[in-house]
Formats: C-alpha cells, structure tokens, sequence
C-alpha cells in the first residue's frame, strides 16, 4: 500500500496569525520537488501564496537537516537519498476572504492551497491533516475522519476543502435525503431558523434539478463581516462572507440567498462539470480556458432564478433584478470592447484585476454570462414550444461530463444546439464572440419587452420603469464620471464628454462653475445643467489646480427594465408560467410595479 502525504497542522499562537505545518512527504527518489500553489479553483488570479510562508526548512524523520535549494518563487528541491522527508514552516494568515486563509484569537480559517505543499509525483497519492487546535476549539471541514486525521484521496481533493477551526457550533438540517451543516462566525444577524428553512428550500429546488445530490455531505461556512461580500465553492462545501448587518432586510436576505444559492449550483457547474483545459489544475500557472461565461456567468443566472422557483423571490422581484443585470452591462462600455470569450480567457489580468480604464475596455463573465445564458433559455423554449430549455442542457452536461473529464472549449454549444434540435451558431457567435449588442427580441416569447430610459440618479439601477416626470422638467446634463468617497474621480467614460474635455481618474474634485463639489454632488450639480451648455470642472492634478471647461452632453439612455405586453396571447402567457413557474396574474398588482 502506497504510503500517503501528511500535514500537521497547529496554532500555538493565534494571535500572531501564524499557522504552523509540518509536511510528511514519502520517498520519491533522490531528491524532494515541493510547491506550493499561486491560486486556488474557483478563484482565476495568481495570488502568490508564498509570499506569506516563513522559515521554511527541511529535514529527515529524525529531524537531521536536509540540504534544500529554492527553484523558484513557490518551489524547493530537497536532497531525500530515496527516503522520506519533512517540510517545517509557518504560513503568515490574517486575509479573511473565501479565497485566502485567516487566523486569530477567535478562529483559524485557512484553504488547502495556501498552507500545504504539493509533490506532482505524489499528487494522487491519498494526503492526510491532522489539526492541533487551541483547547475548547474544534475542526469543521467537508473531508472525512479517521481518528485525529482528516482524509483526502488525493492532492485535488485535499485543497477542495476549507478547514474552520474555532468554539463555534453546528447548525444541522437535512435535504434531498443529504445531512448539512452551518458554520457561523462573526456573529451574523440572522433568524437561524429561517436560515436553516430557507437553505433547505434552494438545496433541494437544485437537487431537483439534477435528479439528487452528488455528495454524501455538506457544509456551509458563513463568516460575518463589516462590509465585504463574497463566495467561493468547494466540491461539499462553501465559503460565504457576508457583511453581519445585511441580514435584516429583505433585499439583503434575498442577497444572501442568491450568493449561497450561486456557490451550491456549483456542485455540479463547475465543480464536477469542468472545463477541460483545467483538467488536470495546475497550481503553478495560470490556467486558460473560455468557458468561464458557462460556469459562472450560467451559475450566475441560475442562482436568482432556482431562488425564485424555490419561492423566496417574487415574480416582480426577479423581474426587477434581471433589469438590473441588464442595466450593469448597458453602463459597461468595455462590452463594445471584449468579447464574452475574451473575458473568460483574460480573467487572470482583468476580472480580478480592475482599474480605473476597466469599465472602459472590459466586461464581466459573470454579468453578461448570465444574461447571454438567459436568452439562450429563451431561445431554447422558443425553439422546442417549451419542451426543452437550459435546465436540459444542464442535464445533458451532467450526463457526459459529471464525471470530471472536463468539457470541450466546444462542449456547450454542442450541447445547447442538440437539445434544441437545430443550429444556434448564429446565436453564439454574436454572443460570445462579437461585441455587438445582444439582441432581447426574444423576451416576447414569455409576453416580456426590454425597454430604455435614462437613469434618474447616481444611485438608480436600473430594472424599474421611469417615474412619471413633471411637465416642466428639463433635460438633464451628462458629464460621464463616476466619483469615488476620498472625493476624486474615479473612472472617466470612454467617449463621454468629460473624456473629450480632458479630465482624468484620480482628478481631486474641488468646483464646479465655481461651486465646491466633491464626490457627492459633482454629477448632481452638473444634471441642474442642459446638455449643450458648458460648465467649469476644478480640480487638483498632482498637486497642480486645473480647470477643464466641459460642454455637456444629454444622459444616454442606458437604464433597462422589463416590461410586460399589455396584450399577451395565451402563448406568451403559458411560456412565461414554464420559465417562472408562476402564473402571469399571479401577484399582478406587484408585477405591474415593476413594468
């Protein structure tokens, strides 16, 4: 029997946010490789996580020194004669994301990729962790016990499951026949009732799905935080940080319940249905594919609509926030710059990476992903009178891939256009590799129509018809800035009148036509004006007053929302039911407040 790697893995100070390990690796020869990788799955940047790794040493079992040499930033060579070795050093920890590792006084949370080192010729060797916790803390993690160890059957698997270890308790509920758990710290502000009942409803609205679970448990890990937000998934389990305060509204808990919602889908969407070209991962490098407007921007539309169908989201609701989704996109103008593949393949540089241009140049997988995924189940129900839609080619997806293969750059096109019976290279083609603007026709065919209006405010999303204006009320001006808290500009739209005047991100606001502005009021001040007429923008420059003379331009009309035909045929009516599941008069008061 092959002997396993092992990691020992202790806290003896968790204040000083170090994590200590010590990695057991067999022989492999005459000589060590050990990695430790620069990314994590699910994560698409090189996050170089040796950069928090310290007093790295090597020896054999008998704690004799071993000579080691650094091969390159992430990599060491030890000098074994054919027999085991050992890896001792301390991994510095205090990054509270679902994409990092955090430790102090309260807890330790830490993902496999940053703590543990790797050898690519005992990867699939089963790996095995022993965790030396603080007294009265505890270890929760998906992976299977053995007496004091966690068990992994290889690498993968292994950095696939978040350790949390701390004093917290275990909320349980069972769903689809599957037991789950629920990890809480930062003291959310929740109902851990309706936590428990709400979460039982999407996990077997998905399981339906599907036709099960693929997994024998589940945990879901959910850290309260001031302010940030954000998810990342495992192959049974999740992270989910989300700020501590935003539990208390229904727009927040419907928030919080599309980012768990989003992470579960990923059981199957990306997790077990993969792209190819990340099959196997390499932890040293990126990891290319196009695909990801599939696996996360296709996440990203299911998540809203399996909370709608489990019934924790009205109609009009949904109907709202997919206006806004479409709003995002029409007040990206990078979307006439990247193709949906090109943001899937340059990920690595510019999901996770923006600045001040990206607005200008990029678009995200995740937003027009989604809303491509949504007109590509329209078309679908469209094409088949509504026998087959995206939840059949999911199906399909399942049944050729759900064994970790990984799926063609081709694979999803192929199967969309064999569950529809017919050619949709036209469709994908605009979608995915053109930047033209997508085409929303096909609403009509659940009794819907995408309409434009200009946005109202700074704050104005989008997703809600426009009010109804004053006789009087005058056109408003249009700079084309957006503005950041420390006052200062923060991105400057491309071909917008402020661009052609000349002001710059990071310009420090100071007046407008004389008047002191800052963040807040700048765009305000300039909506009192007419587009045509020319104003005075002040501002500091590295140091240096300037002032750049604007002349205004009228607001695109760039806000979407949905609206509903006034004279739907029975068709339309009975489409719109198979994709909602909700009847078109169901609630029709509150549908009609948002068309």
């Amino acid at each position: 029997m092959s002997l396993p790697v092992s990691y020992r893995v202790s806290m003896p100070r968790p204040h000083s946010h170090l994590f200590e390990v010590q990695a057991h690796f067999p022989p492999t020869g005459e000589e060590l490789v050990a990695t430790l990788p620069v990314w994590t799955p699910g994560s698409y940047l090189v996050r170089e996580y040796s950069r928090h790794v310290q007093e790295l040493t090597a020896t054999a079992i008998d704690d004799k020194p071993l000579a080691m040499e650094r091969i390159d930033k992430h990599t060491v060579r030890v000098k074994t004669s054919n027999k085991p070795a050992r890896l001792h050093y301390k991994v510095y920890a205090n990054e509270l994301t679902v994409r990092t590792s955090h430790l102090d006084g309260t807890h330790g949370y830490f993902n496999g990729a940053t703590l543990f080192f790797y050898s690519e010729a005992l990867r699939n060797r089963e790996h095995r962790v022993a965790i030396h916790a603080p007294p009265r803390w505890q270890v929760t993690t998906a992976l299977e016990s053995q007496g004091m160890e966690f068990l992994a059957p290889n690498y993968d698997e292994l950095v696939d499951a978040p350790f949390e270890i701390g004093p917290h308790e275990k909320l349980e509920f069972t769903a689809a026949g599957v037991p789950h758990e629920v990890v809480l710290w930062g003291d959310p502000l929740l109902d851990e009732k309706k936590l428990l009942v709400d979460l039982q409803r999407i996990c077997e609205t998905e399981a339906q799905l599907f036709g099960g679970l693929p997994m024998k448990r589940y945990v879901f890990f959910v850290y309260g935080t001031d302010k940030m937000r954000g998810g990342l998934e495992h192959k049974a389990s999740t992270a989910l940080v989300f700020p501590r305060n935003g539990f208390n509204t229904s727009k927040g808990w419907e928030d919080f319940l599309t980012l768990a919602a989003h992470e579960y889908f990923h059981l199957w969407n990306v997790k077990r249905i993969k792209p190819q070209k990340l099959v196997p991962f390499d932890y040293s490098q990126e990891n290319y594919t196009g695909l990801l407007w599939a696996f996360e921007g296709g996440t990203s539309y299911y998540d809203m609509l399996l909370v709608r169908r489990a019934g924790l989201m009205p109609t009009s609701r949904y109907l709202l926030r997919l206006g806004e989704s479409l709003t995002a996109l029409h007040t990206t103008p990078g979307r006439k710059v990247m193709s949906l593949i090109d943001a899937s393949f340059l990920s690595w540089v510019k999901h996770y990476r923006p600045d001040e241009n990206t607005p200008n140049t990029a678009i995200s997988y995740y937003l027009k992903g989604e809303i491509v995924c949504l007109l590509l189940d329209l078309h679908l129900r469209k094409l088949t009178k509504n026998q087959q839609s995206l939840d059949d080619v999911m199906r399909l997806l399942w049944a050729k891939y759900g064994d970790e293969k990984g799926v063609p750059e081709d694979g999803i096109e192929k199967a969309a256009a064999e569950v529809a019976g017919s050619d949709l290279s036209a469709f994908f083609n605009q979608a995915l590799r053109s930047t033209e603007e997508l085409d929303y026709s096909v609403f009509s065919h659940v009794g819907l129509e995408a309409k434009f209006r200009t946005r109202e405010s700074t704050n104005d999303k989008g997703g809600s018809p426009p009010r109804a204006k004053a006789p009087d009320e005058k056109q408003k001006g249009y700079l084309g800035v957006t503005t950041r808290g420390s006052g200062t500009i923060s991105t400057v739209f491309e071909g917008s009148p402020a661009m052609e005047a000349g002001l710059y991100a990071d310009d420090e606001l100071v007046a407008l036509d004389g008047m002191k502005v800052d963040a807040g009021t700048l765009i305000s001040r300039a909506e009192e004006k007419k587009p045509g007429e020319k104003v005075t923008v002040t501002v500091f420059r590295r140091d240096r007053l300037t002032e750049v003379e604007v002349t205004l331009g009228q607001k695109p009309a760039d806000a979407v929302y949905l609206q509903r035909l006034d004279r739907p045929t029975d068709e339309q009516k009975a489409s719109y039911k198979a994709w909602l599941g909700a009847s078109w008069d169901e609630n029709a008061e509150a549908i009609r407040a948002t068309s």
